[in-house]
């Protein structure tokens, strides 16, 4: 007779943006790019949650974030985009319906001092 061999657990899987949705948060992300608005772009996969973070310049922390918690996908919905001070600009079950918020006005970040 053979032998039981037990496996040992992998790693937890990730949470990833899909295709289809890389392809929407990109097409916004170029024309922020375009338009002058944004300068460069990180992704992060973790276990309970995927994000696209956008730079206004190289360096510095993300001026917006795009997530994707599963987790929230029967609650708020799965999508959320944060600014800069990381408050919710917009959140809901559809990526193309958040993803708006960026075509609604064009973002400008305060600065505290007076010039």
């Amino acid at each position: 007779m053979g032998s039981l061999t037990r496996l040992q657990p992998g790693p937890a899987p990730k949470v990833a943006f899909h295709r289809t949705e890389m392809s929407r948060i990109l097409d916004v992300y170029g024309r922020m790019v375009m338009s002058g608005q944004a300068k460069d772009y990180a992704i992060g996969m973790h276990a309970d949650h995927a994000v696209f973070a956008i730079f206004r310049r190289h360096a510095e922390a993300p001026t917006w974030r795009i997530e994707k918690v599963p987790a929230l996908r029967n609650q708020q919905g799965a999508y959320i985009v944060y600014g800069s001070q990381d408050q919710v600009l917009k959140r809901g079950h559809d990526l193309g319906q958040v993803l708006r918020v960026f075509e609604t006005r064009r973002f400008e970040v305060i600065n505290g001092r007076a010039d």
